[in-house]
């Protein structure tokens, strides 16, 4: 299933469709502007859309610079306010002012480069798209600095030169196929989370129940080895068997995952922690444990309680634990 927030890959496939394309990218706000630095929009040579640099306010207007620039190949540099003249018309009614980078693809931003990118996010390699007045284009892969640890496009120093920030797409993982994942699952991917089920039991972990989502029937920490867990990716434990969720979140806890959920009442996680100290886990490991899993909104239901651990997971990812 394609992923809402791969905004790079939907560029790459209009240009290898030969309809051009062009990577219009939020690199400056002032204000109340409704999208962070970073943010994209592709458009396609026929105007097509995938992603947004506002809330819908300027789209209309960057779509036409974007064919414009896919016809002429340069790189442009816009900007959009609120005013009298077009608040209606093109500007930002919330009172913002953006700034956005366009760059024709195959002339502004070089394919061979997209195409680089689009494979290191695929493999889940952090990448800086680096562009500097009068110079091409570079990428750059790492994962070490403070840029990609806290997401943060930006200038560099001489207010010129923009490092766009392409850490891998979030990903949940879920153990435990059960009837709050089946919300829980395209919530998320809405969102923007790349899923995947574990779940040994083959009656639950099925394409009938979780049509075209990735899953996995191995046993859970064997699964979440394989998978490789990262700053980038949540935990939700779900199977209220601790013979499966325990050796997962043991693996949770000795990563950097920024989120560990676990389904169960009060005094069951009181359980789930007592086993944990006994495997010799710290309080402070303990601590990362969301449990019981999501927040208190007084959830009702499969899909009440998957829509808790979504608004505790986007906490914790925006807000820190």
């Amino acid at each position: 299933m394609a992923k809402l927030d791969d905004i790079p890959r939907a560029a790459l496939d209009w240009h290898r469709a030969g309809q051009g394309a062009a990577l219009a990218t939020v690199v400056q706000t002032w204000g109340s502007a409704p999208r962070r630095v970073g943010a994209m929009l592709a458009v396609s040579g026929s105007g097509e859309m995938a992603g947004s640099v506002s809330g819908g306010c300027v789209e209309g207007a960057v779509v036409a610079e974007a064919l414009e620039a896919i016809g002429d190949g340069g790189l442009r540099m816009l900007e959009y306010g609120v005013n009298d003249a077009d608040a209606f018309a093109v500007g930002l009614a919330c009172g913002g002012t953006i700034r956005v980078m366009v760059q024709p693809v195959g002339s502004a931003l070089p394919a061979e480069m997209l195409e680089d990118l689009v494979a290191a996010r695929a493999a889940r390699q952090p990448a800086a798209l680096i562009t500097a007045p009068g110079a091409a284009p570079r990428l750059e892969l790492s994962g070490h600095d403070d840029r990609f640890r806290m997401d943060r496009s930006g200038f560099e120093e001489d207010g010129q030169t923009f490092v766009a920030i392409h850490n891998p797409p979030l990903r949940l993982i879920v153990v435990g196929a059960v009837h709050i994942a089946q919300a829980l699952v395209p919530m998320a991917r809405v969102v923007g989370y790349d899923p995947v089920i574990i779940d040994p039991r083959a009656a639950f972990a099925s394409e009938a129940r979780f049509p075209g989502e990735t899953l996995l029937d191995d046993w859970p920490d064997d699964a979440v080895r394989a998978l490789g867990l990262d700053g980038r990716s949540a935990l939700v434990l779900l199977t209220h068997d601790p013979k499966l969720d325990d050796p997962a979140l043991a693996e949770a806890l000795r990563s950097d995952v920024f989120y560990i959920g676990a389904l169960g009442s009060t005094r069951t996680h009181a359980k789930r922690l007592d086993r944990m100290g006994e495997a010799g886990f710290s309080p402070a490991d303990l601590a990362r444990i969301h449990g019981p899993v999501g927040l208190n909104i007084g959830a009702a239901g499969p899909s009440e309680i998957a829509l808790s651990i979504l608004a505790q997971m986007t906490q914790v990812l925006r807000q820190g634990a």
